[in-house]
């Protein structure tokens, strides 16, 4: 067991290490914290003219907590391109320097340096998502006086849906070039995004077709599925409950793609968890297949 977890352990570590060593990650730490100041500003600006024009502190809840959401989405789309560039190189690039070759000489298998690979920028990607979006929801408490419901939940799904990026990156990196795996990573996770869109106006206009669209895409690439939990834990339950009693149906309230009226089910949690095994499955074998 020593001979797989301490191998495992140091790739986690020497991993984590390479990750720092690249001033990418700490020019989007120092952005993020510019993007996070900038808005918690915006915020207070905002709240505080909206209460000087005599507005309710119900309308600026739910004003404030639609625009939190709107910054949550672009953060998901920066945090995704984040992990996919992180995770591009985590196999191709070495496989083309030839660093690989030296490495996997010593008694290190190809499974555990892929495993390890994945599980140390999984451990950066995760983390960074996470204190972003907390940062946000913090600033945005600040500078508001509001909070979502839940939002470790909130930061902890779009830390997920990072995660869920970099673990379809790992898998293309082992079979295409850093650039190439990456873009392709991005587009898929822009494209489930709109089909998830497309799937509630499926759902407003009953086409069916849009519908089965977008849950295939939600159970082959879940980053969709997982966007929704973020927005349900942003969500005051006055949101929920003005948008139940304003008569419209729910299948006109699905085609809002800033709406959420429940959260995941526990049979598609316990299908992300199956979907990070089978990709990462994947990945090993794809990986093991390869010749160097």
């Amino acid at each position: 067991m020593n001979s797989i977890i301490l191998p495992l352990l140091v790739i986690v570590r020497l991993t984590i290490l390479d990750a720092f060593r690249r001033r990418i990650l700490w020019v989007l730490f120092i952005l993020t914290v510019v993007v996070v100041g900038i808005s918690g500003i915006g915020f207070e600006r905002l709240v505080t003219l909206a209460r000087e024009h005599g507005s309710s502190e119900l309308v600026i809840q739910l004003g404030v907590s639609q625009m939190l959401i709107v910054v949550a989405f672009m953060f998901s789309f920066i945090l995704a391109m984040t992990a996919a560039f992180i995770g591009a190189p985590a196999v191709a690039a070495d496989i083309e320097s030839g660093v690989l070759l030296a490495i996997l000489a010593r008694p290190i298998g190809r499974s555990t340096f892929l495993v390890g690979r994945w599980l140390g920028l999984a451990l950066v990607a995760g983390s960074y998502a996470l204190a972003s979006g907390l940062l946000e929801i913090l600033a945005m408490k600040l500078a508001s006086g509001y909070a979502p419901p839940d939002p470790l939940g909130a930061a902890g799904a779009i830390a997920l849906q990072a995660v869920l990026v970099l673990t379809l990156t790992v898998l293309f990196s082992t079979r295409l070039p850093s650039i190439a795996g990456g873009a392709i990573t991005v587009v898929l996770f822009g494209m489930c995004w709109i089909a998830g869109v497309l799937g509630g106006l499926g759902t407003y206009l009953k086409a069916d077709l849009l519908e089965q669209v977008a849950v295939a895409s939600r159970f082959l690439f879940p980053t969709d599925g997982v966007w929704r939990a973020a927005i349900f834990a942003l969500e005051p339950q006055v949101v929920i409950a003005v948008a139940s009693d304003s008569g419209r149906t729910n299948a006109q309230l699905a085609a809002n793609p800033f709406y959420a009226s429940a959260g995941p089910s526990t049979a598609y949690l316990a299908w992300i968890a199956a979907w990070f095994v089978i990709v990462l499955g994947l990945a090993v074998l794809s990986f093991r297949r390869r010749e160097l």
